[in-house]
C-alpha cells in the first residue's frame, strides 16, 4: 500500500495508460503535462521516448512536490529506421499502416517513475514488436474510419479492432503496446517501496 504522503500521479491525459495503470489496484491521479513533443534533430527513438517520459513527468513534478510521478511515452519505428509518431489527420493515419503493412514494427515505450521529494528517478526504453500482415488501401481506410486512431502511434490501438491488423505479438509486456509497460513499472515501484500486490 502507498502511505498518505505517497501521492502517485499519472503524467498523462491517456485514457488507455489511466485503464492500464488502474489494474495494479493503486490510488493515483492522472495530470495531464504540457511539453513540446517534437523530436530533435536525428535524435535516436530510444532515446527520444525516455526523454519525453522524463520531462513528462519533471512538467507535473513542478506542481506536485511530494509525489511519484509516472511519465511514458512511445514511437513506433519501421524495419527501415523511419519513426512514426501519433498521425493526427486520418491521411497520414492510412499511410503509416501502408508503410507497416507486411513488416514487423517495433515499438519503443519510455518509462519514468520520478520521486518529485528527491529528484531521483528510474528510466527506461521497453521494445514490444508486432507482425503486420499484408494490407490493402481498402483495408487501412476502413480500419481508420471505424477506430479513428489519430491520437496512437503506429495509428491502431491494440486493445481494439487494431489487433486484427497483426499476425503475431513479440516482446516481454504487452502492455507496452498500449503504452505502459507495467511489468517494469511494478519493478519501479517496488525501488520506491510500493509492493504488489
Amino acid at each position: 500500500m502507498i502511505s498518505p504522503n505517497r501521492h502517485l500521479i499519472l503524467a498523462s491525459s491517456s485514457p488507455f495508460r489511466r485503464e492500464l495503470l488502474a489494474r495494479l489496484g493503486l490510488n493515483f491521479d492522472c495530470v495531464s503535462p504540457d511539453i513540446d513533443e517534437q523530436r530533435g534533430d536525428k535524435e535516436p527513438a530510444e532515446k527520444l521516448v525516455q526523454r519525453l517520459a522524463l520531462e513528462k513527468a519533471e512538467a507535473v513534478a513542478s506542481g506536485h512536490p511530494d509525489a511519484l510521478i509516472i511519465g511514458s511515452d512511445q514511437v513506433a519505428v519501421l524495419n527501415n529506421g523511419d519513426v512514426l509518431g501519433k498521425p493526427g489527420s486520418r491521411d497520414k493515419a492510412i499511410a503509416q499502416l501502408l508503410a507497416a503493412s507486411g513488416s514487423k514494427v517495433t515499438f519503443l515505450t519510455g518509462l519514468c517513475l520520478l520521486n518529485a521529494k528527491t529528484g531521483e528517478h528510474q528510466l527506461c526504453c521497453e521494445p514490444f514488436a508486432v507482425q503486420f500482415r499484408q494490407l490493402t488501401t481498402e483495408m487501412a481506410e476502413r480500419y481508420v474510419d471505424k477506430e479513428k486512431p489519430l491520437n496512437c502511434a503506429g495509428s491502431f490501438k491494440s486493445e481494439g479492432l487494431g489487433i486484427t491488423l497483426f499476425e503475431r505479438f513479440i516482446g516481454e509486456d504487452p502492455n507496452s503496446l498500449i503504452g505502459l509497460p507495467l511489468i517494469r513499472l511494478t519493478d519501479m515501484l517496488a525501488k520506491e517501496g510500493i509492493a504488489l500486490p
